[in-house]
């Protein structure tokens, strides 16, 4: 039942305006407030699906009360009741985020179209927001261990916030579906996701790569380049293998925390980025830093909120949806009917030891999908999944 708020100084308006919402449709909830500062009081305190909200009002005037409301319901939808002398005034509020303004008195046809009008796009924006904080199925976390529920909490808290994160765990844990539910949960998932595999790029151009080059930089520098930080810029840049990032780059890459400005290699003119850091490692940065191979204040920087993914020896009970979750998108891939796994089998394979966590076990799924029977069987798993 949609929840409409009246904020109306004139009573007699106030009971016209919930007398014509009353009487077209039986579903509203309408409430009211005789003046600004007891309706911001019932905004701060209820979720409505509109307000109608005069602007001529003692305490506290129709603007201010949008520009409060819009600070703590950013999504409510305003409608500001005007007089004729305050046109003006209800343009100057659409500006403000007001969706629309009708006048004194109040015209039946034009107030109910608006109402209706405002009560959709509320329940767009509403849809919206929900399907860009549903998380791509390319990057699912699958699991009801303990572990995993905790670690699906943390990101709920912690992914609408611009805090940084660290992610540790052993190779093939799952990494980076962590930081891709950060992005995609979070405010800036309209923008990008870079990631960056500090493992893979030799260090004498990993600063090429995070922060970009200028022209004869350097011999194959043959024309300027933007870097990763940039292109990163308004979403989210995840640095995965940070531990093995030399100790030059890790000097600028906490100046760009610090700053939020990046030099591309060869210039000395800062540029503006505003980026969010996710960063992931499977080595003891603790341990790094007493022998001299990561800065302690880049880990400080970097580990403003932890996050520990287990290895798959340590949620075992897992493994048969993880078993399920594979064999289905693998006969995706295939085209092909998704196989069975007999208990037996599925017993088998949580007994064994994951020594290369996810990865492996995704791998050993499909030898045996490919080579195994109509139904895998402890027998196949014997024969084709051993290391």
């Amino acid at each position: 039942m949609p929840k409409i708020l009246v904020i109306e100084d004139e009573s007699a308006i106030r009971r016209v305006l919930i007398k014509i919402l009353s009487e077209e449709n039986d579903t509203y909830e309408v409430s009211e407030a005789e003046d600004g500062l007891a309706g911001i009081e019932m905004v701060k305190k209820e979720d409505y699906d509109l307000v109608l909200c005069d602007i001529k009002m003692p305490k506290m005037d129709g603007v201010e009360v949008l520009e409060a409301a819009k600070k703590i319901k950013p999504e409510t939808p305003f409608v500001m009741i005007s007089g004729h002398g305050d046109l003006d005034t209800a343009v100057n509020t659409m500006r403000l985020g007001a969706f629309d303004y009708i006048s004194k008195p109040p015209d039946l046809n034009r107030l109910l179209n608006t109402v209706r009008n405002a009560l959709d796009k509320k329940e767009l924006v509403v849809e919206n927001k929900r399907l860009k904080k549903k998380v791509s199925k390319n990057y699912e976390m699958i699991g009801n261990s303990d572990a995993i529920h905790q670690i699906k909490e943390i990101i709920e808290k912690v992914a609408p916030t611009d805090a940084r994160v660290l992610i540790t765990g052993p190779n093939g844990t799952g990494k980076e579906l962590v930081s891709h539910w950060l992005h995609q949960k979070s405010d800036r998932n309209k923008g990008p996701m870079i990631e960056v595999n500090c493992a893979a790029i030799p260090s004498e151009l990993i600063e090429s790569e995070l922060f970009g080059h200028v022209k004869g930089a350097f011999t194959s520098a043959n024309k300027d380049r933007a870097g990763k930080f940039e292109a990163a810029n308004g979403g989210t840049i995840f640095l995965d293998e940070i531990g093995d990032m030399s100790l030059s780059a890790q000097a600028k890459v906490l100046r760009a925390l610090q700053e939020s400005k990046v030099q591309r290699v060869g210039s000395d003119r800062d540029i503006k980025v505003n980026v969010r850091v996710v960063a992931a490692t499977n080595k003891d940065l603790k341990k790094e830093i007493e022998e001299g191979r990561f800065r302690e204040d880049l880990y400080h920087r970097l580990a403003v909120i932890l996050i520990k993914v287990p290895a798959l020896n340590d949620r075992r009970d897992d493994i048969p949806l993880l078993i399920e979750y594979f064999t289905g998108k693998i006969a995706t891939a295939q085209g092909t009917a998704a196989k069975k796994f007999s208990e037996k089998a599925i017993k088998l394979l949580q007994e064994y030891d994951w020594t290369g966590n996810i990865r492996e076990l995704r791998n050993v799924i499909e030898r045996l999908i490919i080579l195994g029977g109509k139904e895998v069987t402890e027998e196949d798993v014997k024969l084709f999944a051993s290391k």
